[in-house]
């Protein structure tokens, strides 16, 4: 791998994407620091260290902690991601915008096109909620309709532009430019942790317990990056056949193979999403309105909080752990419904004179596949649910809070995977051309 990169900063252009993307980000990253007009930073850092929930974790993770700031970009992304999600299950559930998306070309620009109204307007949704609910307890320094107005307006612009940055990054920059941007939050946290990890379990303590502490780090990490490559990179690829045709001259050409891959991890990390943001929702609206929970629902929440799923004190709480893990295989399944139809690959399968062999064209072909998926998601599903749950396993038991394990480990893998596959294309390409000039 490190041949390969080599090999491209040699490509005058690989070095001039790489170094777009790295300017852009270093403007996402100042933006993260530059504080919300009249907005006063320290009061939600204190009302966010007072939280007994982890409902607003995840949120700063994926922010880069622009969040917790209250920075100009303290939404982020996060209106996107969203916006993202609930245009892919419209495209199921809407025939006409499942129409668009088989136009091709065309129709996946009306859809980003789309897409982008919806992050505008999910980012002044929140914006609104945010500067009423804390407005008046002192997020705004004067609870004033300036104010007011000046704190939505930043908010959803500052939103509006990290996805503007994110689209040029993925034009004129290398990967994503979304993934990169929320890879680049991600990993802005580690250092944080790693500092805290470091003070937690190493400093003070003797050599031998020490080195013992930073062994165990190193292996849990080192475990769980190799198993998530696993995951992004398992396929079971599903050979296929296809009858001989007539060419010119009457001779008839060889019959083609090729095979249909099928990700172990077909979802990829939003099993682990949606059933992040099932559990956490109760509890975010309890923390937006200031109700602490009392009785029945006082224990709901504690049910739903990561807090108390593996504590000692409170083991009947770790119920909440295992909705947790069903909730991320039933999304795992249901995630890989509407985006593989069986249906849909059989069918075209035999209009293009392809099978499978040992399997009859038509129902049984797509029997065949939703027998071979359904197995291959519960595995896929099983390995989200074990990188899922490890950070709450150590967070009970040894107190270690870490951001970059579990769904962000996941994104690490997967981001830092399609960026070194777009690199290698690229190189791949240019390789050819090269042969086709000569």
């Amino acid at each position: 791998m490190l041949k390969t990169l080599r090999d491209a900063l040699k490509i005058k252009e690989i070095r001039e994407k790489l170094l777009y993307s790295f300017l852009m980000i270093i403007i996402i990253r100042i933006g993260c620091q530059m504080p919300v007009p009249g907005v006063s930073r320290t009061y939600f850092s204190d009302w966010f260290a007072q939280q007994t929930s982890d409902a607003f974790n995840f949120l700063d993770a994926f922010t880069g902690g622009s969040f917790l700031n209250m920075s100009l970009l303290a939404l982020n992304i996060t209106p996107y991601i969203t916006s993202s999600i609930i245009m892919q299950l419209l495209t199921i559930a809407i025939p006409a915008l499942e129409e668009m998306q088989k136009e091709g070309g065309e129709g996946r620009k009306k859809i980003a096109s789309i897409t982008r109204y919806v992050t505008v307007a999910l980012a002044l949704i929140e914006a609104a909620a945010m500067t009423f609910s804390f407005g008046r307890s002192g997020l705004l320094a004067q609870y004033n309709a300036l104010n007011v107005i000046t704190a939505i307006v930043a908010l959803t612009s500052g939103s509006a532009f990290v996805m503007w940055v994110g689209e040029r990054i993925t034009e004129k920059g290398l990967g994503n430019g979304i993934s990169i941007i929320l890879l680049v939050n991600i990993i802005s946290r580690i250092p944080h942790d790693m500092s805290t990890l470091f003070d937690q379990f190493v400093k003070g303590k003797r050599i031998a317990s020490a080195i013992l502490a930073v062994v165990i780090i190193i292996a849990i990490l080192v475990l769980m990056i190799m198993l998530v490559v696993l995951l992004n990179s398992g396929l079971r690829k599903i050979p296929v056949q296809y009858a001989r045709r007539a060419q010119a001259g009457g001779r008839i050409g060889g019959a083609a193979a090729s095979n249909i891959p099928l990700r172990i991890n077909t979802a990829g990390v939003i099993p682990i999403i949606f059933a992040s943001s099932i559990m956490q929702t109760p509890g975010i609206i309890s923390s937006l309105v200031g109700y602490k929970g009392t009785g029945v629902w006082s224990h709901v929440l504690h049910t739903l909080s990561s807090q108390y799923w593996v504590n000692k004190n409170y083991p009947y709480y770790s119920v909440g752990l295992l909705i947790y893990c069903l909730l991320v295989i039933v999304f795992a399944y249901f995630y890989t419904a509407i985006t593989f139809n069986p249906t849909e690959v059989a069918d075209n399968l035999k209009k293009s004179n392809g099978f499978i062999p040992g399997i009859r064209p038509g129902k049984p072909t797509s029997d065949y596949l939703t027998n071979i998926l359904n197995a291959i998601i519960f595995i896929g599903a099983v390995g989200l649910v074990i990188v899922g749950i490890l950070p709450y396993i150590f967070y009970g038991v040894f107190n270690a809070q870490v951001t970059f394990l579990g769904t962000s480990l996941i994104i690490i893998v997967s981001v830092i995977i399609e960026t070194l596959t777009q690199v290698e294309s690229m190189m791949l390409v240019r390789n050819y051309k090269g042969f086709l000039n000569q």
